[in-house]
């Protein structure tokens, strides 16, 4: 039986047949997306994202930092030390806490950006975009605009200027790529010294292996993948579509405008005014198939909104730059809701945020952040836990006096070296014994055991219930921990 065929974009955006699998096969052959450059505000938005994400993520592991115990980087995972570095800011395994705060936050503010501009977070935020923008960049400087990108395609690899053209993209995109993992690595240990080491074969294992591995699926995703992974491979885009409402802003064709009755037609004698085609019943779409041109993942979204589109905006500044040209009105395909759309006469384009899920959202994140920077502001410099020793709970001595013990755990978590105290408050003087340990002295990011005991007579000892240790610092830092003491009554 042969394959079905469907209409898709063309090379110029005009529809071609393209094959569909046949009922034995699961696949059909992918027809490469070669989009066109174009010039904008939504370009130029995107072209500015990009260039601060890779200034933030190349340059910031070379920012030095000033650091009493650890190297001069201002970001840095250090995982001998089990800890991570963040400007002054020091996270330690125990603040998985804040982790699990980021992750919600991170999360909700997708979902509220999504609820508000569709998949604006795909269009200008996401490393895929992101990476995916870069390659064709470096895809733009070696091979030119779309055109001659597509007339090297046809050309066969036996063509010198393709090889070359084609060869020298494809050694950028691996530099790039390889850069890119290089980067990462260079988080966990300080840059300067790590970078050498990677170049004279003195690293470790893990440093090649995971530069090997990050620059293989960079140069997949950005280089042969591609719009797959937004269409296949992400889950947000299958899961998106239940954040939108029709009240939710994305990027749409205005169909009434574009077609009115005798539908859209190109920019022809007796069809270039704009009266001349509302006499004759066109809308003011010309069908110059730009729109399609310099789509991302290949979509025309003259079909309406379709769970491909990422809603970056290219296909509003191709179809103004051309309404600029014939001198029509601008936002032809622009950002709006499905109700705008429906209304006879559509209202000037605002976010929808009065609805419940958006204010739900909205409050959930203030929320959030707000209890998250509060935790970090007043995160003690150090934590401490008392626990006791319940085997046994008690002892009972020769002379009849009953003793308890505790284990009072202190790890230090200010930066510096500190000094800590322990002493009792509702015990007679003597009671406390805690060995050698009444001053502790414990390194920045360490820990240390106390084993601490509490003996009474048995009339003090049956009147006694609980008591409380006090543990204070050097920088005048105070905790209290209340302990139970347990005798034979």
């Amino acid at each position: 039986m042969p394959g079905r065929q469907t209409l898709s974009a063309g090379p110029e955006g005009k529809k071609v047949q393209q094959p569909q699998s046949s009922d034995g096969d699961l696949y059909f052959k992918r027809i490469p997306i070669v989009p066109r450059s174009i010039k904008g505000p939504f370009r130029r938005f995107k072209s500015g994202l990009l260039w601060l994400s890779f200034a933030v993520y190349f340059l910031l592991p070379w920012l030095p930092w000033s650091r009493h115990d650890a190297p001069a980087q201002a970001v840095m995972f250090d995982i001998p030390g089990r800890r991570y570095l963040i400007f002054d800011l020091i996270v330690y395994p125990q603040d998985i806490f804040w982790l699990s705060m980021l992750l919600f936050i991170a999360a909700v503010l997708l979902f509220f950006i999504t609820a508000l501009f569709g998949r604006a977070f795909c269009g200008y935020f996401c490393f895929q975009t992101l990476w995916t923008d870069a390659f064709m960049l470096l895809e733009k400087l070696f091979q030119g605009e779309r055109p001659a990108r597509l007339r090297l395609m046809r050309e066969p690899w036996s063509n010198r200027e393709k090889l070359l053209k084609v060869g020298a993209t494809r050694v950028a995109w691996v530099l790039l790529s390889f850069w890119t993992a290089l980067t990462f690595v260079l988080y966990f240990g300080y840059a300067p010294d790590l970078l050498v080491a990677v170049f004279t074969g003195q690293a470790a294992a893990a440093a090649y292996i995971t530069t090997a591995a990050l620059s293989f699926s960079t140069y997949a995703a950005a280089a042969l993948l591609r719009e797959h992974v937004c269409t296949f491979i992400c889950p947000y885009g299958r899961f998106q579509s239940a954040m939108y409402d029709p009240e939710t802003l994305t990027v749409h064709y205005d169909s009434k405008r574009g077609e009115a009755e005798a539908g859209r037609a190109v920019a022809r004698a007796g069809l270039r005014g704009r009266d001349e085609r509302q006499g004759k019943g066109h809308g003011d779409c010309v069908d110059c198939g730009l729109c399609v041109q310099v789509c991302p993942v290949g979509i025309d979204i003259r079909d309406g909104l379709q769970a491909n589109c990422i809603s970056c905006g290219l296909c509003v500044d191709a179809c103004n730059n051309i309404m600029d040209k014939m001198g029509y009105p601008r936002g032809l395909v622009r950002y709006d809701s499905e109700v705008n759309l429906l209304k006879p006469q559509p209202e000037p384009v605002r976010p929808h945020w009065k609805s419940l899920k958006v204010l739900g959202y909205g409050v959930s994140l203030i929320l959030m952040c707000a209890y998250l920077v509060y935790d970090i502001g007043h995160r003690q410099s150090f934590e401490h836990s008392t626990q006791q020793i319940r085997q046994p709970l008690y002892v009972t001595l020769s002379d009849g006096s009953i003793r308890n013990r505790y284990q009072i755990r202190l790890t230090n978590i200010s930066g510096d070296e500190e000094v800590y105290t322990i002493s009792a408050r509702g015990l007679p003087e003597g009671a406390l014994d805690l060995g050698n340990f009444r001053t502790v002295h414990i390194r920045n990011g360490k820990s240390v055991i106390i084993q601490a005991s509490v003996q009474l007579d048995p009339a003090r000892a049956a009147a006694l219930n609980e008591f409380e240790f006090v543990i204070g610092n050097s920088k005048g830092e105070v905790v209290v921990d209340t302990a139970r003491f347990f005798t034979r009554k």
